[in-house]
């Protein structure tokens, strides 16, 4: 038998739809990680140093990104990958150019490193 095709291409690469109704599962925030990131965010946009934010949730982690502008690249990003739980921590925070600035298995210490620019902007 041949390959199934639809309009002449082949089904090979297609990802099937989860039968009776299972959903594919994802990777997300909770509702006490998402409030102390909001809560950093909301300190931020307060002192003009953000304007901004994305929440991404994917198959294997959730991306929380910071924006100074909304066209630009984020300034940073905080994530979520389960995956990395029992080695480096499920959390870390990457700057915009690639450098993981801190992570860690606390969400909590893993924000502390916002709190230096906090305490800048909220001096300046």
């Amino acid at each position: 038998m041949a390959n199934p095709t639809i309009n002449g291409e082949a089904m090979a690469n297609l990802v099937p739809f989860p039968a009776n109704g299972a959903r594919m599962p994802i990777v997300s925030f909770d509702r006490r990680e998402l409030s102390e990131i909001l809560k950093i965010y909301g300190r931020m946009v307060a002192a003009g140093e953000w304007r901004d934010y994305a929440i991404d949730t994917l198959k294997d982690q959730a991306v929380f990104s910071v924006f100074r502008r909304t066209s630009e690249m984020p300034l940073y990003r905080v994530e979520k990958n389960p995956k990395l739980a029992r080695k480096q921590g499920a959390y870390q925070v990457v700057a915009a150019g690639g450098l993981i600035m801190k992570r860690g298995h606390d969400l909590s210490t893993v924000l502390g490193v916002f709190d230096k620019a906090l305490k800048q902007a909220e001096a300046g």
